[in-house]
């Protein structure tokens, strides 16, 4: 048997398999396609302190290889989580993450404070990356000092793991890597997706209400494993790999570069069981190269 359990910060994961906020809704969503149970955790869609209806339709197109969306954090607030969904999930054995989004570091901070008490929130994930909202989100990623905030804030308010997840639409993501570890981040997660954007030329106008987006899938996933690369090199913290994951081989070559777990997003939307063929596929892989513990790959290039 080969051991597949990591550990990000004080979280224990039964195997490095994570789902990506935004493509696996509160994970209920997929139950009737896998066991929520054999999964090393899965993270639930953006949550706000408010209700939020996102961006205005259309706000998803298909591309070379990925797609672009410009969904806008859509979600019924924190409270709505706590009270609604939350019941429904917390028997589930498998880690349950929180992606943490807001329009001020006030925000943020009030988000986390909400959480914090739950049992079963061992961990939150915290966007300062996403590029299809006005106010927030990518605004604080995009230099040291706003990813440094923000980190510092929420670290005060939540005492348990803490990830940050990071965009690459930055010049240099290791110096926010090294600014989000030094405010007492315990791990970072990247990448997001990229922006983009798509032009129908029929009717010379962009697809996405919003003209740009987010790209992600097997497009990105080059620079994904670059990154996490480079991030994992330039901090002592463990390193989230996601960005074009699409089957167990993609799995491995981001431990490969460095990451400690990995993330599953758009290939959900292609094939809802990708993440347990790749958990599968984890175990196949390491016993044909006779490997007991999945650790001992991690950055073995």
């Amino acid at each position: 048997m080969v051991n597949l359990n990591v550990n990000i910060g004080n979280l224990s994961l039964k195997n490095p398999v994570l789902t990506a906020s935004g493509t696996f809704g509160y994970g209920e969503e997929f139950s009737d396609f896998i066991d929520l149970n054999k999964l090393g955790g899965f993270i639930v869609k953006g949550t706000t302190i408010n209700h939020r209806e996102g961006n205005p339709y259309p706000r998803m197109v298909e591309t070379p290889s990925g797609m672009l969306n410009a969904v806008g954090l859509q979600n019924k607030g924190v409270d709505y989580f706590i009270n609604q969904i939350y019941p429904r999930i917390s028997d589930i054995n498998s880690e349950i993450i929180v992606n943490v989004s807001g329009a001020s570091i006030d925000d943020y901070v009030a988000v986390c404070e909400k959480l914090a008490p739950l049992n079963k929130i061992n961990a939150i994930e915290v966007n300062i990356s996403c590029p299809n909202v006005k106010q927030g989100g990518m605004a604080f990623g995009t230099t040291a000092n706003g990813a440094a905030q923000v980190t510092k804030a929420v670290r005060a308010a939540f005492p348990k793991t803490l990830i940050v997840k990071l965009s690459p639409n930055v010049t240099d993501i290791t110096e926010i890597a090294r600014a989000v570890e030094s405010e007492g981040a315990d791990s970072v997660s990247l990448i997001n997706t990229m922006l983009g954007m798509a032009i129908d030329i029929e009717k010379r106008r962009p697809y996405l209400s919003t003209i740009t987006g987010g790209l992600s899938g097997a497009a990105v996933r080059p620079v994904a494993v670059r990154m996490v690369w480079q991030v994992a090199k330039a901090v002592q913290i463990p390193v989230i790999g996601l960005g074009g994951i699409m089957d167990g081989r993609d799995a491995i070559e981001f431990m490969l570069a460095g990451a400690t777990a990995i993330e599953v997003g758009t290939a959900n939307f292609i094939d809802p069981t990708t993440t347990i063929k790749i958990i599968e596929f984890m175990n196949e892989y390491c016993n044909r190269h006779g490997i007991k513990d999945i650790n001992e790959i991690i950055g073995q290039i």
